[in-house]
């Protein structure tokens, strides 16, 4: 295929899931893998779509008004409405203390630092809160820099009921506080909606007629600001790289390549795969996921999936190859996920560095090495060849006890566990 970092360049616009922009990233990856198919001369691979609804929101109106102006913000999806005034409520930690400290919090809109636990989020419900206001960013960070975006209120917390959210920039969050600011105007109207989004799969038939595949992962798709180039237009162009490779030079086993559309907004797109393609689960040995790689400076990173056995397996196949990567075991926040959920073990290849951020408008072009790719894509390459063309997998479908647990919390099952 052409240079790396071409594809990333062409990759580099925002391609939110459900969007006409993600459809053009799609169709730009499509017309590669044809393309390289093409050139490879092999008539039977041919890339296609696998659409899927994804829920979303279109929103009208959405503004917080405090101390006489206007605060920049952005709504979180599927929320609910709301057009009222309503008591700011500063919660610290919104520990289970500082909820019963607060009482009854009807009519009141309460500003969190942060919603990532749902305990958090069921103390909102049971205690009444009309909204709330979560702060983002550093204090010094101007409404640009902070990068607000519109998210949408997982299904783990509308499980509990629907609260209407809003984002805003911690140097406004801060004002109101040390300005005491006792009430805010909220309004949010927004209609719940569904929209198209679509993974691009092509498929490699193996030379030794095992039924065992490997599926091998990247998502396409980006968040609404930035160009998403290292997270994930890198991991896009790597998997077409090794694409092509196989194109040209198949291995014993069956490769299932798959970009998946609407990564950012929850995993959609491989969680549509597993669900389409439930029959073909039980034939999937192997998961490689690419999520993340390039960057100039930074290291090497292998995330494992699976039992104990895979992170040895990982780690000796680093010393044997000179690779130099960092290796955790752990799940990864990634399309693996929910084929490791299915017992497929998984490997996350990726390279990361402190010196770049994703999600935000920074995340652009030139942290990126067209050098650092062409190692990361030759790696995946030897060690998806030697994985694929092995006598027997290395280790067993399956998931330890310690994975099994983090992939339950990562899914936000343990909450249900707990209750039955």
């Amino acid at each position: 295929m052409k240079e790396l970092m071409n594809f990333v360049n062409e990759l580099s616009f925002v391609r939110v899931g459900g969007s006409e922009e993600e459809k053009k990233a799609a169709e730009l990856i499509l017309g590669e893998i044809n393309r390289m198919a093409e050139e490879a001369g092999r008539e039977d691979i041919r890339g296609e779509y696998m659409p899927f609804r994804i829920p979303d929101a279109k929103v009208r109106k959405c503004s917080v008004q405090a101390a006489g102006r206007e605060i920049a913000c952005v709504p979180y999806l599927r929320s609910g409405t709301i057009d009222r005034e309503c008591g700011l409520v500063y919660l610290d930690d919104a520990s289970e203390i500082d909820f019963a400290g607060a009482g009854n919090l009807e009519g009141k809109a309460v500003l969190l630092n942060r919603l990532v636990d749902e305990d958090v989020y069921r103390r909102l419900v049971k205690h009444g809160a009309s909204a709330f206001l979560v702060m983002q960013g550093k204090y010094y960070l101007g409404e640009r820099e902070v990068s607000l975006y519109p998210k949408r209120l997982r299904e783990h917390f509308t499980r509990n009921g629907v609260i209407p959210g809003f984002t805003i920039a911690a140097a406004d969050a801060l004002l109101l506080i040390q300005q005491d600011v006792r009430t805010v105007r909220l309004t949010l109207e927004q209609e719940d909606v569904e929209r198209e989004s679509r993974n691009v799969s092509a498929v490699i038939q193996g030379t030794c007629g095992k039924e065992e595949s490997i599926v091998l992962t990247a998502h396409y798709d980006s968040v609404p600001v930035g160009t998403g180039s290292w997270d994930n237009a890198t991991g896009a162009a790597a998997l077409l790289a090794i694409f092509g490779h196989f194109a040209a030079n198949p291995a014993g086993r069956t490769l299932r390549f798959l970009w998946c559309g609407s990564e950012e907004l929850g995993l959609l797109g491989s969680k549509a795969y597993v669900e389409q393609q439930k029959e073909l689960l039980d034939e999937i040995g192997f998961c490689f996921n690419f999520d993340m790689c390039g960057t100039a400076l930074g290291a090497n990173r292998i995330i494992v999936t699976g039992e104990k056995e895979l992170q040895t397996f990982a780690e000796q196949y680093c010393r044997l190859t000179g690779y130099s990567a960092v290796i955790k075991t752990q799940v990864h926040s990634s399309d693996s996920a929910p084929f490791c959920d299915n017992d497929i073990p998984a490997l996350g290849l990726s390279r990361g560095t402190a010196t770049a951020e994703i999600h935000t408008v920074h995340d652009l072009l030139p942290t990126l090495s067209e050098k650092q790719m062409r190692k990361n894509v030759e790696f995946a390459v030897r060690i998806i060849r030697d994985v694929a063309n092995a006598a027997v997998l290395p280790v067993k479908k399956g998931m330890s006890e310690e994975c099994r647990k983090e992939l339950d919390k990562y899914f936000h099952r343990e909450k249900e566990k707990e209750t039955k």
